[in-house]
């Protein structure tokens, strides 16, 4: 059986990657997985400078997933190619880096960066709020989606894949901006805006009032949105969205996806990504495929 899955010119021994957020780098991780049996690690998103993050508590668990308002607190991207690059060369698999800014300029000056490093892809985070516009999402208007891309590829030294927000009306009107932009590849989806209220405190459950909904919950309207995405536009689709096994896994496929990131399962369940990467292999013989990329968009 072949596994091997081909992403804008980056092959992977397996459609199998992490989501970003849900990973670290691939170091909090190595202990309970071996990182080289996954087709890419993606790592937790990148800025320019270090971000605190968000006020706590960030995390708030809900039925069938969880929510979360980190804010994307990372240490930069100086400490990022200093420690966690280097770590992550030393396993056979692909390395994509999320890359998170609050303006354009911040977004450019992390990629350009990342052309000088030894990595094979960039993910483009445009569910940040774009400072300049008021704090509206980039990836909610159409318009910004395209002249993002459009600004990232000119500086991009590796495959581009862009990370839509399901925040939106017609998720289809931002993959056809990204791909009018030039993006390599599209991801998705990222986290559904949700809140709680704790009703005994008769407070919000997050500090930031508003946090992402991920988890088996979000898994239809994923499936449903990588369906419409793959059939709109001509690119790649890494799908993710609830991901918690194999079966959830092909479904994606089968809508259409070319490649799979788990994510919030990773928190309950430290070898997830294994095991999907694992079923699949058993799902290809047990119904006698031959590659994994036959299953894509099997289903119409």
């Amino acid at each position: 059986m072949d596994t091997k899955v081909n992403l804008a010119g980056v092959e992977l021994k397996n459609p199998v990657m992490t989501a970003s957020g849900t990973f670290g780098s691939g170091e909090e991780y190595s202990e309970f997985v071996d990182l080289s049996r996954l087709g890419a690690v993606v790592t937790k998103g990148v800025a320019n400078v270090p971000w605190p993050g968000n006020p706590v508590p960030r995390i708030a668990e809900t039925k069938s997933g969880m929510m979360n308002a980190i804010g994307l607190q990372n240490p930069g991207i100086d400490v990022f190619c200093r420690r966690d690059i280097p770590f992550l060369k030393q396993f056979d698999t692909k390395i994509i880096v999320n890359v998170c800014g609050k303006t354009m300029e911040d977004y450019c000056e992390v990629v350009e960066r990342l052309g000088e490093e030894e990595v094979d892809m960039l993910e483009i985070n445009i569910s940040c709020p774009n400072v300049k516009e008021g704090g509206i999402a980039f990836g909610q208007n159409p318009k910004a989606v395209e002249e993002i891309t459009a600004e990232v590829k000119k500086r991009a030294k590796q495959p581009v894949i862009m990370k839509l927000s399901p925040n939106v009306t017609d998720i289809t009107e931002t993959a056809k901006a990204a791909e009018a932009g030039g993006a390599d590849v599209l991801s998705l989806i990222n986290t559904l805006t949700g809140m709680k209220i704790d009703i005994h405190r008769r407070a919000f459950a997050l500090a930031n009032k508003t946090g992402g909904l991920s988890g088996p919950a979000v898994k239809p309207v994923a499936v449903r949105m990588v369906y419409q995405v793959a059939n709109a536009v001509k690119l790649p689709v890494i799908g993710m969205g609830g991901i918690e096994t194999a079966e959830d896994a092909i479904e994606f496929l089968l809508a259409g996806a070319s490649a799979v990131s788990v994510g919030t399962a990773n928190f309950y369940n430290p070898s997830a990504t294994v095991q999907v990467a694992e079923g699949i292999e058993d799902y290809l013989e047990r119904y006698g495929f031959e590659h994994v990329s036959d299953l894509t968009g099997l289903v119409k």
